[in-house]
């Protein structure tokens, strides 16, 4: 069955970096988009990073140019690096697939970013 595991969030200081990992298994990982969502409290889950599956990618405005994602076919892995973050991008982040119509969602990991 498809199965996502997020790894890498944390608590950093409000300028600094953390990597994000997403190791998928269950499907064939190099044919499907991948995407990253954060859930604030209190807030609607959002897209903040997608990845296709010959590597296009798009990214919601408030990180473009910060949060480059990529993605290892050879590792099942997709990556978010978070640069430059702010105390607005704290969040619970999900890794996502849409794989044959249905939604599949990891466990998400946290991030928190002191001012």
């Amino acid at each position: 069955q498809v199965q996502l595991v997020e790894s890498g969030g944390g608590l950093v200081q409000a300028g600094g970096s953390l990597r994000l990992s997403c190791v998928a298994s269950g499907f064939t990982f190099s044919a499907f988009a991948m995407r990253w969502y954060r859930q604030a409290p209190g807030k609607q889950r959002e897209l903040v990073a997608a990845i296709s599956s010959v590597k296009t990618t798009v990214y919601t405005t408030s990180v473009e140019g910060r949060f480059p994602v990529s993605r290892d076919n050879t590792k099942n892995t997709v990556y978010l690096q978070m640069n430059s973050l702010k105390p607005e991008d704290a969040a619970v982040y999900y890794c996502n697939v849409s794989h044959w119509k249905k939604d599949y969602w990891g466990q998400g990991t946290q991030v928190t970013v002191s001012s």
